[in-house]
């Protein structure tokens, strides 16, 4: 069996986007159960890796995935970074703080659960509770200054 989560990026091809040429690559990783691969598209100008598109070529072997997505025609290729352009990050703000606030919920169900358990006592965890609700409040607070704002 593969290790999980090794991952290999292959080049597939190159796109022309109004005037700009994007390198259209697909990363493979075997997800315990089978191949995955996602095309990621990145101008050729960029430094970075580029944005993934959503969907997932699947197969039962790396080759499987890389006969998928060599079938792509261009204007398939094209779809589909339009389709991750459009679904692309633009509130990163927004983003932060909802990590922060899911992170906040672990912590209470943590505290929550300790207590239960009886790890911690029942005052001092109440007290813990109490002060992660007034931090989700807050966070809760900040969502409307950054809704719909693009960072």
């Amino acid at each position: 069996m593969p290790p999980f989560g090794a991952v290999t990026q292959t080049s597939i091809a190159t796109i022309d986007v109004d005037g700009h040429q994007f390198r259209v690559t697909v990363r493979v990783a075997h997800d315990g159960i089978e191949y995955v691969g996602r095309l990621w598209f990145a101008d050729v100008e960029w430094t970075n890796s580029g944005i993934p598109d959503r969907g997932v070529l699947p197969g039962r072997n790396e080759n499987e995935v890389m006969v998928l997505a060599h079938r792509l025609r261009p204007d398939e290729l094209l779809q589909r970074y339009r389709r991750a352009n459009a679904e692309k990050r633009r509130f990163h703000g927004l983003r932060q703080l909802t990590l922060e606030l899911l992170s906040k919920i672990r912590y209470l169900n943590q505290v929550a659960l300790s207590m239960r358990t009886g790890l911690l006592d029942h005052s001092a965890a109440r007290q813990e509770m109490e002060l992660t609700e007034a931090q989700m409040v807050e966070l809760v607070k900040q969502a409307q200054v950054l809704a719909g704002v693009e960072s």
